[in-house]
């Protein structure tokens, strides 16, 4: 595993090579719900599609507690491979199969029997129910794939690894975009066979995820064993905080399409547009957090801090120049970006510009994702939680709500990017002055 090493080597070179497929790969899991959701509104439509939207909303706010606790994956795995302690690595890696599998068979079974109740309670229309509780609850059945291959895409990047996972996940895609038009359409199985053909692409991927990591030895899996306290303890201790951090972000998104919703349909049509975009636009940065996270993981194992400050470094410039371009790009492209997706001149004039002046800010929001990558990588997963309540609670929303008070429309996009150039600066200072540097994840043990 030499090639993965992130304790030596040009950090330049690794940043970009490391994080270049996570994005391609964050691209394909946004491009996999953009397929769904075309198959469906086409062949099935619009009732059948609200069905799947409202319902994909349950299985995202499942998963993103989830995918949280795979960022304590991240930093346990990544400190124990800086390490180079093998038998850390292998009993950790252990307690994290147990403890998810347990998890996900927990989630699906109460998923499943309480799928109906969950989609009333959040007031769906009573066309859509039925629909919507077929299709979350298929999904709940096939919950454990989906855990799956974003668990073992997880591990091989603590690792080091970023290009493999992107070879299950396009094969998921892939998949999904061909068995979704046999199973809706062909077999004639409806919102059955949408379920169906995402699950079952999940499924294969994640066999096909599982057989490369077995047949190659790329992750030192075992027959699974019962964890020790000290293991179960640590990976609440980190993940609970961390898996809370993305539910902070989903209700802050929610509270954001409050703000949107009071101005009419012109403007939540026009926002909608512009986040499918923004979408796209944040990868990135996005996929440079989860590069250095390991990356520092790494290095926060093997006691190489002038090494982590450097990837840090690194990162912001290489994050800051990158996102920089992107927004001279979407100043000049916006419209025709807001017309790919939507014809309503006025709504299509708020889109334009609710980009062209939120991208001015794109750069400063990829702090954010660095430097909270790095401070996570040392375990400090309750300040980084802290650090998102002040930014989605404390900041963009309360920002959001008062700018648009002021300025009207055009406030949505000064609140939110006022609220990105704040949050950057404390990013910035508690990386500079906090203690998250001091802290040591395995200090209980020998």
């Amino acid at each position: 595993m030499n090639a993965h090493d992130f304790t030596k080597g040009n950090i330049v070179k690794q940043l970009f090579w490391f994080s270049t497929p996570i994005m391609f790969t964050n691209l394909l899991q946004v491009s996999y719900q953009f397929i769904d959701s075309l198959w469906v509104g086409n062949l099935l439509g619009a009732n059948s599609l609200g069905a799947i939207t409202i319902a994909s909303t349950v299985i995202f706010t499942v998963l993103s507690f989830i995918i949280g606790i795979n960022n304590a994956t991240l930093t346990i795995l990544s400190q124990q491979k800086g390490k180079e302690d093998s038998t850390g690595l292998k009993t950790y890696l252990n307690a994290f199969v147990v403890l998810l599998t347990t998890l996900g068979f927990s989630l699906g079974l109460v998923g499943f029997f309480l799928s109906e109740r969950i989609l009333i309670w959040l007031q769906t229309p009573k066309e859509m129910i039925t629909e919507g509780t077929i299709y979350l609850q298929i999904n709940f059945i096939g919950i454990l794939f989906l855990l799956g291959y974003n668990f073992i895409a997880t591990v091989l990047r603590s690792l080091g690894d970023s290009k493999t996972p992107l070879k299950f996940v396009l094969l998921a895609v892939i998949l999904n975009a061909i068995l979704d038009p046999i199973f809706i359409s062909g077999l004639n199985f409806g919102i059955h066979g949408a379920a169906l053909a995402t699950i079952l692409a999940q499924g294969i991927a994640f066999l096909y995820g599982l057989l490369i990591v077995l047949r190659n030895k790329l992750v030192p899996f075992s027959i699974p064993f019962l964890p020790t306290k000290t293991e179960v303890v640590l990976i609440l201790k980190l993940g609970i905080p961390s898996g809370l951090q993305m539910m902070v972000i989903s209700a802050g998104v929610m509270a954001i399409m409050s703000v949107v919703n009071s101005f009419g349909k012109d403007v939540v049509a026009g926002f909608g547009a512009a986040q499918r975009i923004d979408s796209l636009i944040m990868l990135p940065a996005s996929a440079l957090g989860t590069a250095v996270n390991s990356m520092a993981g790494q290095n926060i194992g093997a006691n190489q801090w002038e090494r982590v400050k450097k990837i840090a470094t690194y990162a912001v410039l290489y994050n800051f120049t990158m996102m920089l371009v992107i927004a001279g790009l979407v100043i000049f492209l916006a419209r025709l970006g807001i017309s790919l997706f939507i014809t309503e001149n006025d709504a299509v004039q708020f889109g334009t510009v609710y980009l062209q002046m939120i991208a001015l800010f794109y750069p400063f929001l990829g702090i954010n994702f660095v430097l909270n990558g790095i401070v996570r990588a040392s375990g400090a997963m309750f300040q980084v939680l802290v650090l998102n309540i002040i930014s989605f609670w404390i900041l963009r929303y309360p920002l959001t709500y008062l700018f648009s008070s002021f300025f009207g429309e055009k406030g949505i996009a000064l609140g939110m990017g006022a609220s990105f150039f704040i949050s950057s600066i404390i990013a910035f200072s508690y990386y500079r002055f906090g203690k998250w540097n001091r802290k040591t994840i395995f200090s209980q043990e020998k």
